[in-house]
């Protein structure tokens, strides 16, 4: 039985709709005050978020530019921060971790923006000929149960064996914005079906005409969550996309060829008991620190403080 050792993060974009913060610092660089209540950049977070779900070697794949900077901050302290930082156990504790997450990762380099299908393809010499995890660099993903979202995922593909995509139920009015399947329930199985089409970002008019999934409610839909378990054949139907300059509104999509995938045989997709959030855009990273705050050991502080915050005439507009 195959296991997943290998995590792949593409962390390459350009991060332009975080003008100016981003002239500084690469998107995914950007802090946020995690569960914990440390504050840790946001590469970081995904970086845990594959290590404690089990994966051994993590590969991020990120733009020139910023390579450098990444590489920098798991190192740990360097000499002059842990003199700074003598006898703070709790920063000590923290660049100590960040040490041993450094031993997991390494990196690929994306010359040119080129799409995410593209960003994927580069990470193939590291994966070579195993299964991998594949995460967004952008996303945070934060769980409603004791397993971490991508622990949930690879239980799925550990027990079927087959390619496996995240899915979270999106209303129609948001589909717009993510990769949707068509699939059918595995009735043995709560959560998990069996996908007969992926459409990137469908109109709505597209997805009540062939996206239908059979006990949703209507107008809701199985949009793709930013977690997913592929075999190294990705890699191969990727490549060949390049090589044949398959681009579809000038990137290398990877929509078209985990479809391709899907064709090939068995592609599942399991719900998620949790939620994602995209701290790519800027109301994504509010809604993000949002998220990590209600999910933290501060969540009564922070409901508390939320009247002081709105003022009465914008808590009556919310009621």
């Amino acid at each position: 039985m195959a296991q997943v050792r290998k995590a792949v993060i593409t962390a390459a974009g350009r991060g332009t709709r975080h003008f100016p913060a981003t002239r500084l610092f690469q998107k995914e660089m950007m802090p946020l005050v995690d569960r914990d209540g440390t504050t840790r950049p946001t590469i970081q977070i995904i970086v845990e978020e594959a290590v404690e779900s089990g994966i051994e070697e993590v590969c991020i794949v990120v733009s020139p530019d910023h390579r450098e900077q990444i590489r920098r901050h798991f190192l740990g302290f360097d000499a002059e921060q842990r003199e700074a930082f003598a006898g703070k156990r709790w920063a000590e504790a923290e660049a100590e971790k960040l040490a041993r997450l450094g031993d997991r990762v390494t990196f690929a380099v994306q010359d040119t923006p080129e799409g995410f299908g593209h960003a994927v393809h580069c990470a193939r010499h590291f994966v070579g000929d195993e299964p991998f995890l594949l995460l967004l660099g952008d996303h945070v993903y934060i769980s409603n149960e004791g397993r971490r979202c991508s622990r949930q995922l690879l239980d799925v593909f550990e027990r079927e064996q087959v390619p496996v995509s995240a899915v979270q139920r999106t209303s129609e009015e948001a589909i717009h914005l993510y990769g949707t399947v068509a699939a059918d329930l595995l009735p043995e199985t709560p959560g998990t079906y069996s996908v007969r089409a992926i459409v990137e970002k469908p109109t709505m008019e597209a997805a009540e005409a062939g996206l239908q999934t059979a006990g949703l409610r209507r107008g809701e839909y199985l949009c793709f969550f930013g977690l997913y378990v592929l075999p190294p054949a990705i890699m191969d139907i990727l490549g060949r996309h390049i090589g044949e300059e398959r681009r579809e509104q000038g990137e290398f999509q990877l929509t078209s060829a985990l479809d391709e995938l899907r064709e090939s045989g068995p592609y599942l997709a399991a719900e998620i008991n949790g939620s994602r959030h995209d701290m790519g855009v800027p109301f994504g990273y509010v809604q993000t620190q949002l998220a990590l705050a209600l999910h933290s050991p501060d969540r009564q502080k922070v409901m508390a403080a939320l009247p002081s915050l709105l003022g009465q005439s914008d808590l009556e507009t919310l009621r």
